[in-house]
């Protein structure tokens, strides 16, 4: 064959064959179904459900009063109420009648003595029956039943056999209340649901876990504990020292479960004995000087989850 012809062929099937390769590239991509940008997310219609925790903290624990009234003040939706001993007993009220003026009535009308009923007859397990907080729950929730409260709500008690938080989402108030504020050695462990129960402070002071268990968006949690008393005057009575045991105990705890806290508040009430009623009104203020503060991160909180704004930093 001649030398020319036979190159000239070779380049004439290369051209051919690179015509073709070009012909189907431009086939393929012109039949290539084209994908869509992801549009962008839009902003959640609905609220969070906010789940509100109030720790234990004994009288300390009226400032929780001054914090649900700046909540209600401002409008922030409360989807359900977390409580442990003081907290419980608290939430309770609000949960029942969800009203601040009503709960600040019911608070100044709460005493020593509807808290500590002492009795020769139980001092061996405790020297504090309960019985009379578990009547002033019943006079002042008129709910009895925790399902049917009107906010959702649940009481945080510790198994005395295990060691282990009980949780009271259902049941009766009053009993759950009782259970949840049975300080160890001073009160009598409480009998419910076949358990025998003491204060909830023993093992989740602040149960914001537990809040996050029921199904909360977003936790507020109200600390009232602190921890240590701040002044030794504080401590005159056997009560206040075994309390003031509790807290040192559950406070490393505490500090632990405040973290997956989206909100915390902390009212200055350190200097508040465990017990002194006294001091209702100074504890109320402290709460709401502390709920005011605390506001301007709570609605930012919301209008990240609902993805409306810049998201704070955690």
């Amino acid at each position: 064959m001649n030398t020319d012809f036979s190159f000239a062929l070779l380049c004439k099937i290369k051209s051919i064959g690179v015509a073709l390769l070009l012909i189907g590239i431009l086939w393929v991509s012109g039949c290539a179904p084209t994908v869509p940008a992801a549009p962008p997310v839009p902003p959640k219609s609905a609220d969070p459900k906010i789940a509100l925790v109030l720790g234990g903290g004994a009288a300390r624990g009226f400032a929780h009063v001054g914090v649900l009234r700046v909540l209600e003040q401002e409008k922030i939706p409360l989807s359900r109420i977390v409580g442990t001993s003081v907290g419980s007993l608290v939430g309770a009220l609000y949960a029942g009648n969800p009203n601040t003026f009503e709960l600040e009535w019911a608070a100044f009308q709460l005493e020593r003595d509807d808290v500590l009923d002492f009795s020769i007859f139980s001092a061996r397990t405790g020297p504090v029956t309960g019985n009379n907080l578990e009547r002033f729950v019943d006079r002042m929730v008129r709910v009895k039943q925790i399902e049917s409260l009107k906010i959702p709500y649940a009481a945080v008690a510790t198994d005395l056999e295990t060691g282990k938080p009980v949780v009271m989402d259902r049941g009766p108030v009053a009993k759950a209340v009782h259970a949840s504020s049975a300080i160890p050695g001073v009160f009598t462990p409480v009998e419910y649901g076949g358990k025998l129960l003491v204060d909830g402070g023993v093992s989740n002071n602040v149960p914001v876990d537990v809040a996050r268990q029921l199904g909360a968006d977003l936790v507020i949690a109200v600390n009232v504990g602190q921890g240590v008393q701040t002044s030794r005057q504080n401590l005159t009575n056997v009560v206040d020292i075994i309390l003031q045991a509790v807290n040192i105990m559950g406070n490393l705890i505490v500090q632990t479960k405040l973290r997956d806290a989206d909100v915390t508040i902390e009212p200055r009430v350190g200097q508040i004995g465990a017990w002194d009623f006294s001091q209702k009104k100074q504890a109320m203020g402290a709460g709401i000087e502390a709920a005011q503060r605390a506001i301007p991160e709570i609605r930012a909180k919301i209008q990240a989850w609902k993805g409306i704004g810049e998201k704070p930093k955690p």
